[in-house]
């Protein structure tokens, strides 16, 4: 499987990105679809509302937000399976929009499918 890097939405897309992959709900702020430069927007592989709002990118809770999203994302397995597939087909960058660099979703998500969805 090769490299999945993070980017935050706001940075300059860059050639090296690879295939630029959106994995928040909500469409970022400010930004167009030309000056975004995604190329792929999954949505429904981002945390539930209710996990999203109850987390709040609280560091405090990022352990159980991570345990918390990995059951969301054992039952969405054909995203997940999407996911995968176009990771192996090359870079790929997951692309959040959170402020918070370390402790969001992208990461989390990056952790899941590096862990083989455990």
């Amino acid at each position: 499987m090769s490299i999945i890097s993070l980017k935050r939405v706001y940075e300059k897309a860059e050639k090296d990105d690879g295939k630029r992959i959106l994995v928040d709900r909500l469409w970022p702020r400010g930004l167009t679809k030309e000056k975004a430069k995604i190329d792929l927007w999954l949505k429904d592989i981002a945390p539930s509302d209710n996990l999203r709002k109850w987390f709040n990118h609280d560091k405090e809770k990022w352990e159980e937000f991570k345990k918390r999203y990995f059951t969301e994302l054992k039952a969405k397995k054909d995203i997940v399976g999407l996911l995968k597939s176009e990771i192996k087909k090359g870079k790929a960058t997951l692309v959040f929009s959170a402020k918070e660099e370390r402790c969001n979703n992208a990461a989390a998500l990056r952790e899941y499918i590096e862990s083989g969805g455990r």
